[in-house]
């Protein structure tokens, strides 16, 4: 069973890339991460670490904190 924050990270992270209509493809190279590891994540199949939430959060325009104000 997947995790419960997983999940609710992934559901963010979708829902703030489609708002800018961004892809995952595009998204993933303003974050410098692979295109794939995008979709994992949306999906809640990886555990991301907190560079990578760095990096996402910033590709996303979006600090940290405001990233997590809904959780």
């Amino acid at each position: 069973m997947k995790k419960e924050i997983l999940i609710k990270f992934g559901n963010r992270m979708r829902k703030e890339r489609i708002r800018l209509r961004l892809s995952q493809e595009k998204l993933a190279t303003r974050a410098g991460v692979h295109r794939t590891y995008i979709g994992m994540i949306e999906r809640a199949e990886k555990n991301i670490t907190l560079e990578n939430i760095q990096k996402i959060c910033r590709a996303l325009n979006l600090k940290i904190g405001d990233f997590f104000v809904d959780f």
